[in-house]
């Protein structure tokens, strides 16, 4: 009986051999065609990588030689030349919107380019909105500057902390130390504030009159 179901053993085992084959034959191209996929993708996504990094690098180097410029007429002039796409361009603006002794409302409107630029991340858009009111101060109406705040303000954007303290700087500003003493002292305690925020906060409790919290074991 060994020979009989050796020899059956070797039929069935060539039949499935020729069916694989054949199986081979008629979609094998379907296995290429996802290795070279695999193989092809890889590639797109390491020159996606290199040129990416190509690219910013040539950003920076142009926005490092604009700088070099010697006034602020001349840098402003040669940053507004440099090539920028994606987010390069509210990094662009950003550094447009950082000399603003030389051309106040140029400042703003480049930071409000970036503010108002939906399809940036919240860093860059908020960090904008932070800028402007800074540098529009008293130029920008108390009420426009409050409620530019009060967006990035709010938990989970990236300069929450930043925003309130400025807007309990308006409320000194609208005379009403009291409420900016509470805000102030809010942040002295916000673990989310900087160490440099929080004792700058503290400075500002102590000139208004506050009085600190004692400080607790863990802090």
């Amino acid at each position: 009986m060994s020979n009989p179901d050796s020899f059956i053993e070797e039929v069935t085992e060539e039949v499935r051999r020729d069916r694989l084959f054949g199986l081979f034959r008629k979609y094998g191209w379907i296995g290429v065609v996802v290795i070279l996929a695999l193989v092809g993708g890889t590639a797109w996504t390491e020159w996606q990588k290199s040129r990416d990094a190509a690219r910013a690098e040539a950003f920076g180097d142009a926005l490092i030689d604009a700088l070099d410029h010697g006034t602020p007429e001349e840098r402003r002039e040669a940053l507004a030349s440099v090539p920028a796409t994606g987010e390069q361009v509210a990094i662009l603006n950003l550094i447009l919107g950082s000399d603003p002794a030389e051309d106040k409302a140029a400042t703003l409107a480049a930071l409000e380019s970036v503010a108002n630029n939906a399809a940036l991340s919240p860093a860059y858009r908020d960090l904008a909105v932070l800028r402007r009111v800074l540098v529009g101060g008293a130029d920008l109406a108390l009420a426009d500057r409050r409620a530019a705040l009060d967006g990035i303000a709010v938990a989970g954007r990236p300069y929450r902390t930043l925003a309130a303290e400025q807007l309990a700087y308006l409320l000194i500003e609208e005379g009403k130390p009291d409420e900016a003493v509470v805000a102030l002292t809010a942040l002295t305690q916000d673990q989310e504030a900087s160490a440099a925020l929080r004792a700058r906060a503290g400075q500002v409790v102590t000139a208004l009159g506050g009085t600190l919290p004692e400080p607790t074991n863990g802090g």
